[in-house]
């Protein structure tokens, strides 16, 4: 191999398009999967690549699933093989589409798994394929989708509380990245999480994960939460309460934040090339404009853990799973950012 750790890809749930995508990305683009291996269940991947084969085209870049017993195997596995680490007691052919415990369970199962072998140093980077959170709820699986879980395996790793190990989202591609206060919750909880502290702690996590990537001090635009930033308080007080004060302490410790900006230029000021990083205060507020740029290149970062975690930013898709038809993209973009970040 030409890196001496591999790079684990979980197969997503198993009733969504996560295992054909997958499977995709090592037929499509072998150079970028080199060194990379499926935590996951053999027959899951091999219907996936059942579901993607096109009649009178030659399968030459993916024939057959190579079961992996030890991570060395990897660089022995015949050519055009699908390399498969085998979890027991996963859920074989769920249907396509359906949310189900079994699946949900299953997805969560490899997550963890590839989790604690990244923490282990076994494998230089983990990327997730897409799960699906009522899949995960139904399976009690208490966290609301990756983000969440890993931190708290990361948190269980170090042996110290949750709250000491904060994490955020970032997701990117090549004209935009964006880094999210708060993640999953509802938006009135979103609003409420707008506090200097969280702000402030978003910035360092930010500052300190960019500086690693870019080789450098990031630029960081940070969006305010109101109409206009809040227009000096007419559309709402948090941009004087709790942003400003963030960035000014920020600035303090040698961060380059400059903010809050209007949420609805900032952005484009970022895509110009004004600030490396949009630091934007809910989930919604940043997704979508990298989203709008295109699902295909997009990727999900999570920041502040003690392992590279990438993953595409899509989900699952259930109404076009198990027809072949998703776009691997932002996978093999996914694939080819957890390397970078790892030989970082």
């Amino acid at each position: 191999m030409a890196w001496s750790k591999p790079i684990a890809i979980t197969q997503g749930d198993p009733a969504g398009i996560g295992p054909e995508i997958v499977a995709k990305a090592f037929r499509d683009a072998p150079e970028v999967l080199q060194g990379a291996f499926v935590v996951g269940d053999c027959a899951t991947l091999a219907r996936a690549l059942a579901c993607i084969a096109q009649p009178g085209r030659p399968q030459v870049a993916v024939q057959r699933i190579g079961q992996l017993a030890q991570l060395q195997q990897l660089q022995h596995l015949p050519p055009h093989s699908l390399p498969v680490w085998q979890l027991p007691g996963l859920v074989e052919a769920a249907p396509w589409g359906a949310v189900s415990a079994e699946a949900g369970r299953a997805a969560a199962d490899c997550v963890v798994w590839a989790a604690r072998a990244a923490l282990r140093g076994e494998v230089a980077a983990l990327v997730t394929a897409p799960l699906h959170k009522e899949a995960l709820s139904a399976a009690g699986v208490p966290f609301p989708g990756h983000t969440e879980l890993l931190q708290a395996e990361a948190a269980r790793h170090a042996g110290v509380p949750l709250a000491q190990m904060p994490v955020r989202m970032m997701l990117a591609n090549d004209e935009l990245r964006t880094v999210l206060v708060s993640i999953h919750v509802a938006l009135r909880e979103a609003i409420d999480a707008v506090t200097a502290d969280n702000v402030l702690q978003s910035l360092r996590i930010t500052h300190a994960a960019l500086s690693r990537s870019l080789g450098r001090v990031p630029r960081i635009g940070v969006a305010g939460l109101n109409p206009h930033a809040g227009e000096g308080g007419l559309f709402g007080r948090e941009e004087i309460e709790a942003i400003a004060p963030a960035v000014a302490r920020a600035r303090a410790e040698g961060i380059d934040a400059q903010g809050p900006h209007a949420p609805d230029t900032v952005f484009m000021r970022a895509r110009t090339g004004e600030f490396d990083v949009v630091l934007a205060m809910y989930h919604d507020q940043g997704l979508i404009p990298v989203k709008y740029l295109g699902v295909d290149k997009g990727v999900n970062v999570t920041l502040g853990l003690p392992l590279v975690r990438t993953s595409p930013d899509h989900g699952t898709a259930f109404d076009i799973a198990g027809r072949g038809v998703a776009d691997a993209g932002s996978l093999i973009e996914a694939v080819r950012m957890a390397r970078a970040l790892s030989n970082g």
